[in-house]
């Protein structure tokens, strides 16, 4: 199997399995209870805060999670007041931000990046939270997070980052006042997230009971989750420079095989169908990117982070694809949205239409691909894409 879906989820790294099993097998006790078995296991649940803390902004509290999706429910549902987001975050923020009935949707460009100026307008005082993704899980796009923040704050805003896919890549601004992340993004195990708020803000709780964890969030933490996650984040602090230039030398040789070029075309806005209040922006005009044999890329080419390439072929079905290609892993979207048959609302948001939504596929990369396991993915998807097209 070559796997090539690190936006979906990540390889655990020997590290943190490492850490774990001790807690896994002898260190069952609750860390949360006061005697020396629970004292232990409270101590390695502290060591992980201050490693997962380590790639955070100074001055914040790092609350455990079941995962990002809680934490996201948590930043959102503890604000009272209106919520801004844009039009390409994920289920989790859209989802949870419509349910409170008093959320605005802005639009983003063909690129996938908001326009600051839009921003500005819709982002007014009264505004409760505004929350955007520091990098796109389908499109890899990279978002203005800290010049967001600051049209935020200008107007008494707090900002909510969802930094799953950017955190332990790239650097997260300070100014964010509340961050969400989680461990098997980062080659940590699956099961367990945080929730890092700024020093001085307060969430309402969202799971009530013992209180166990700062901010005030209830649940009996596992230390091997922890301590897993706390691992893992060590290990990408460590790995961080080594990582991002492994990931460029990868990107590159796929850029090299699919041979992207500019071209001339004005930017569509697509909607999404969880917009409460759609903003209309103009969003400054951004080419799409296509290369040999009429693949395009998705998202951004400048602004991107580059263990992404999302690209679309024409007449591509990428269902049939993948069925073609069963030991390659890659994705025709979100993992969190693979089962409910509709078209990327990411993809509809930077202008593509449902067909050729359904078009594209997304292929991720990171600390444990080779490029001769790159090279083989790429030859082979390409190889059955073109008979298919020759078939069709």
């Amino acid at each position: 199997m070559i796997y090539l879906d690190y936006q979906a989820t990540t390889p655990l790294a020997p590290e943190a399995l490492d850490e774990m099993l001790p807690w896994l097998r002898d260190g069952f006790a609750n860390p949360h209870s006061p005697h020396a078995a629970g004292r232990r296991a409270k101590a390695a649940v502290e060591v992980a805060r201050d490693q997962v803390a380590a790639l955070l902004p100074p001055n914040g509290r790092v609350s455990f999670t079941s995962g990002a999706t809680e934490a996201l429910n948590w930043a959102i549902k503890g604000v009272a007041g209106p919520v801004v987001t844009l039009a390409t975050e994920h289920a989790a923020v859209l989802e949870t931000a419509d349910a409170r009935r008093d959320c605005t949707v802005l639009p983003v460009g063909a690129d996938g990046r908001i326009d600051l100026a839009a921003a500005r307008e819709a982002i007014r005082p009264g505004t409760a939270l505004v929350a955007a993704m520091l990098v796109n899980n389908e499109i890899g796009t990279i978002q203005p997070i800290a010049e967001l923040a600051e049209i935020a704050h200008a107007v008494g805003a707090l900002f909510l980052c969802d930094a799953v896919q950017g955190y332990g890549r790239l650097d997260v601004p300070d100014a964010c006042d509340l961050v969400a992340v989680s461990a098997h993004k980062i080659h940590g195990p699956k099961g367990v997230g945080a929730l890092w708020v700024r020093d001085g803000v307060t969430l309402a709780p969202l799971l009530h009971g013992g209180g166990q964890e700062a901010g005030g969030r209830s649940g009996t933490l596992s230390p091997a989750l922890c301590a897993g996650f706390g691992a893992a984040a060590a290990v990408a602090k460590v790995r961080q420079a080594e990582d991002a230039a492994h990931v460029a030398a990868l990107f590159d040789r796929a850029c090299a095989f699919f041979t992207p070029l500019p071209e001339r075309e004005g930017p569509r806005v697509g909607d999404s169908p969880q917009t409460k209040t759609r903003v209309e922006g103009n969003p400054p005009p951004t080419p799409p990117i296509s290369g040999r044999g009429g693949w395009m890329l998705n998202g951004s080419l400048d602004h991107r982070y580059r263990g992404n390439l999302n690209i679309r072929l024409p007449g591509l079905d990428v269902a049939r694809l993948m069925s073609d290609l069963r030991d390659i892993a890659f994705s025709a979207g979100s993992a969190c949205a693979s089962g409910s048959g509709r078209p990327s609302h990411v993809l509809r948001a930077i202008g593509l239409s449902d067909a050729q939504a359904r078009e594209s596929l997304r292929i991720g990369f990171g600390r444990y691909t080779t490029l001769e396991e790159l090279d083989d993915a790429m030859t082979r998807i390409a190889a059955a894409a073109s008979h298919q097209r020759r078939a069709a």
